[in-house]
C-alpha cells in the first residue's frame, strides 16, 4: 500500500475554516459594504469563502490588525506574525468582505468615557476621585462544610 503524503497547497487544512457557516450562505448582505473603514481602525481578519478575491493566508484568519491603508474594495492590514523567535509586522492587502471592525477597543473607550463622567461630577461636587482600575479585594472569612 503506498504511503500518502500531505498536500502542500495554499488552502491546505481549510475546509472548515473557509465554509459559510449554517444559515449564513448565498448572497454577501449589503451592510458588509456599507461600512466606512479608516486608518487606524483595528479590524478582525475572517476569510469568506464566498469570495475568493483577495482572501488573506489561512495563517492570518482569526488574527487583529490596524488599517494602514484604503482602496475602493480593499485594506491595506498590519498584523503581527511570530516566526520563530521574533515578531514581524507583515502588511497586507485584503478585501473587506473578510475583515470587520474588532470589538477589543469598546471596554477600553466605554471605561474613559465613564471616568470622564466621574472625573467631572467630582470636580462640580469639589472632591478627588480615584478612576485607576482595583484589583478584587479580599473575601471575607468563612466556613467551609463539607455536608449539608
Amino acid at each position: 500500500m503506498a504511503k500518502m503524503t500531505n498536500t502542500k497547497g495554499y488552502r491546505r487544512g481549510t475546509r472548515y475554516m473557509f465554509s459559510r457557516k449554517f444559515k449564513t450562505k448565498g448572497v454577501i448582505p449589503l451592510s458588509t459594504y456599507m461600512k466606512v473603514f479608516k486608518r487606524g481602525d483595528i479590524v478582525d481578519i475572517k476569510g469568506n469563502g464566498a469570495v475568493q478575491k483577495g482572501m488573506p493566508h489561512k495563517a492570518y484568519h482569526g488574527k487583529t490588525g490596524r488599517v494602514f491603508n484604503v482602496t475602493q474594495h480593499a485594506l491595506g492590514v498590519i498584523v503581527n506574525k511570530q516566526v520563530g523567535n521574533r515578531i514581524i509586522p507583515k502588511r497586507l492587502n485584503i478585501r473587506l468582505e473578510h475583515v470587520k471592525h474588532s470589538n477589543c477597543r469598546l471596554d477600553f473607550l466605554k471605561r474613559v468615557q465613564e471616568n470622564a463622567a466621574k472625573k467631572q461630577a467630582a470636580k462640580e461636587a469639589g472632591v478627588t476621585v480615584n478612576v485607576k482600575r482595583q484589583p478584587a479585594p479580599r473575601r471575607s472569612a468563612h466556613f467551609v462544610r463539607t455536608s449539608n
